[in-house]
């Protein structure tokens, strides 16, 4: 086994470039970067064109696909498919639901909410789509488009790429890699230009979307500074230097890599902005916010269809445009990014925990948040009578969460805090950011050069600054739009790929569990059967014994069912794992999933009922198990005190179970599943385009008659 500082040193100085991602993707930035800074004011001109025309052409599209992802995503975690863990049966969750939500909440939309959180609900005050301005009504609907803009939907365009990349990854072992979405439809040829082309086009989204974001964030962070120190400016140059430093720390913080820089940042991320969201709730009308939250929710929830499918189909105002095209179509773009990171995070989780962990609950804290900021600013507004905040908001976008800080006690820590807040929002999502971008330039490897992720935090940087010249917001909204038309079309076909998956899984876990209805273990029958099985439940036996166990009855009972195979015309192997203790039993078959049967020795602690109350327990005492492992994970039985004729007839159930599962599944195209050191064994390939000829129902008549 290679050290860890041995794949360190390697990882720190081998190329893992995949050239035909890799050299698209810049030439495109490179040429967008260039356009864009040799002629700014052209450049602007040409984004409004664009944006225009997409926003008026393909409005439709956009919201239509939103809406079915929604759908979608909501049908498989309630289905029976939610139960499926997003890895082996046994795999558990690597981070704990705090870490996973901070992380969720930095990568996803924290500078968002910052930027919005104010400034939003203010504008459609004065300025609403539909109705007069500054009514109650203009403040009841300023409130259910920002819940609505930053609910179920957003969370379910993430969701969704999240959940494809987490469901083929770590259950399937495919790269890590929007290409390995499409491998239910076009198979090997996700190595190839269409895969290269997928990953090309979640780059460019990525780093576009990125680049709105950290556009968003260094125009904020000017206006704060310029609050508390009135001598700084508001303008593009200071935005710049801003953009140039905090930059500078992302890329600092890239080469910690994601474990110590991202999740620690993530985790002080969520402190910091809990606490200013009590601070306000506290110091702003607590009883408003509780009451306006309340009935904005019902609202949100008894409007979602109407609101999912309006388009101002008969108005001619852009506004559709430059809010709800431009959030939805910001989200799309940052899909590959935040989803990539989410499915990272979430390995061992079940669909179900994934879909209400990564929707409810970012949905509910989105809401809370409008509500305490959002409401405070409007209370302020309609009751207190602080009407100038809205010229204030409307003058400058990045200016209104300081403004209504201005209007409250502490101002002066609590604008710095929120400074703060900000520069580590932009940290983490760059960082975060060039480790996905650099993992998709590299095919889907997670193990890359430090160089590497320097050049994408790097080019992030210049990309931001460039559209910033080019037009400031406009501009990067525009971007983000464009960046995200190819890409939902992108998604819909992974939504297919994965629907397609998913129902490939529900044939064998048809195939597991109605075929045979028999518990699992060998001797069911037979004299002394009941002696073996009160020991196997009362006896805790020590690390020798099982291993053994494994190396004498488990291999033995292995190797006559190969003999037997091979003598049949069949190819089987039996290996013996040194380094882990582990047999493993293989079938192979051209074009087919290949069968695997492994008995693995595990470790566990003494359960307090194991031992009598005079005997001495220490805590750190042991037992071991023989547990038996398919290709789907682990199987929760031990067969620790079986003899070898009970070792065949568990193999020959669990292989008849496999034979079942081919036979109802037919014509199904194959992927390739790579082998994980501690959850997966083995790789295959499942399904052919050829439909197999029937297997027979039984194994035990594939051993007892010539093929």
């Amino acid at each position: 086994m290679t050290s860890d500082k041995t794949t360190t040193d390697k990882s720190s100085k081998v190329s893992t470039i995949l050239l035909p991602v890799f050299v698209p993707s810049v030439l495109v930035i490179v040429l967008m970067v260039v356009g864009t800074m040799s002629n700014p004011e052209r450049a602007g001109a040409l984004f409004a064109d664009v944006l225009a025309y997409i926003t008026t052409t393909f409005g439709w599209f956009y919201m239509l696909a939103v809406a079915i992802f929604l759908v979608f995503i909501v049908s498989v975690a309630f289905s029976s498919w939610g139960n499926i863990k997003l890895g082996p049966d046994h795999a558990e969750p690597e981070y704990s639901f705090f870490a996973w939500f901070a992380m969720l909440f930095s990568a996803g939309y924290g500078i968002a909410l910052l930027f919005f959180g104010v400034a939003e609900p203010v504008l459609h005050y004065a300025s609403p789509p539909t109705g007069a301005a500054l009514t109650v009504d203009a403040a009841k609907q300023a409130m259910q488009i920002a819940f609505f803009h930053w609910g179920f939907h957003i969370w379910a365009i993430y969701g969704l790429v999240g959940l494809s990349l987490a469901y083929f990854a770590f259950r399937h072992g495919l790269p890590l890699s929007m290409r390995s979405t499409l491998y239910p439809l076009i198979g090997e040829k996700i190595h190839g230009p269409i895969g290269h082309t997928v990953d090309t086009f979640a780059i460019l989204g990525t780093m576009f979307g990125i680049a709105t974001s950290l556009g968003l964030s260094v125009a904020q962070i000017n206006a704060g500074l310029n609050y508390l120190w009135p001598s700084i400016p508001v303008n593009t140059t200071v935005q710049l230097i801003a953009l140039v430093a905090i930059t500078a720390l992302a890329t600092l913080s890239v080469v910690a890599g994601m474990d110590k820089g991202v999740k620690r940042l993530s985790i002080l991320n969520i402190v910091l902005a809990v606490a200013l969201m009590l601070f306000v709730f506290a110091v702003g009308p607590t009883v408003f916010i509780l009451n306006t939250f309340m009935e904005n929710t019902g609202s949100y929830l008894s409007n979602i269809v109407e609101r999912t499918f309006s388009l101002q189909a008969y108005t001619s105002s852009d506004w559709i445009g430059n809010w709800t095209l431009f959030i939805f179509g910001w989200t799309i773009a940052w899909a590959p990014f935040v989803g990539l990171f989410i499915a990272k995070i979430s390995r061992g989780r079940t669909i179900r925990q994934f879909v209400v962990g990564v929707m409810v609950v970012p949905t509910v804290f989105t809401f809370l948040w409008f509500s305490v900021f959002g409401d405070t600013a409007l209370h302020l507004i309609m009751v207190d009578g602080y009407s100038e905040l809205i010229g204030q908001v409307q003058n400058d976008h990045a200016v209104a969460l300081f403004k209504l800080f201005e209007l409250l006690p502490f101002t002066s820590i609590v604008s710095f805090l929120t400074i703060f807040l900000i520069i580590t929002f932009f940290v983490t999502s760059s960082d975060s950011g060039s480790i996905v971008i650099d993992s998709l330039a590299s095919g889907g490897v997670t193990q890359t050069p430090v160089w590497q992720r320097v050049f994408w935090a790097s080019m992030q940087g210049l990309v931001a600054a460039a559209l910033l010249l080019a037009g400031g917001l406009s501009a990067l909204q525009t971007a983000s739009i464009v960046s995200a038309l190819p890409f939902a079309v992108i998604m819909l076909i992974a939504m297919v790929g994965m629907w397609r998956a998913l129902i490939i899984e529900g044939h064998q876990e048809m195939s597991l569990s109605q075929h045979m209805q028999s518990t699992p273990g060998g001797y069911k029958s037979g004299p002394g059967y009941w002696k073996k099985r009160l020991a196997n439940l009362v006896d805790f036996p020590q690390c020798e014994a099982v291993e053994k166990f494994i190396r004498t009855t488990g291999i033995q009972g292995m190797k006559k069912v190969e003999q037997e195979l091979e003598a049949k015309g069949w190819v089987a192997e039996v290996i013996f794992d040194e380094q882990n203790l582990r047999a493993q039993f293989q079938v192979f078959q051209e074009g087919k999933l290949e069968f695997i049967y492994e008995i693995r020795l595990r470790a566990y602690a003494m359960p307090d009922f194991s031992f009598p109350i005079t005997t001495g327990k220490t805590d750190d005492e042991q037992y071991y198990r023989a547990e038996v492992f398919l290709r789907r994970g682990g199987q929760a039985y031990d067969v620790y005190g079986y003899d070898e004729q009970d070792i065949i007839t568990d193999i020959l159930d669990q292989f008849e179970k496999y034979l079942h599962f081919l036979h109802i599944s037919p014509g199904i195209l194959p992927w390739n599943m790579a082998e994980h050191d501690d959850d997966l064994v083995g790789h295959g390939e499942i399904g052919d385009e050829n439909a197999p000829s029937p297997v027979p129902a039984s194994a035990v008549e594939i051993l007892g008659k010539p093929l």
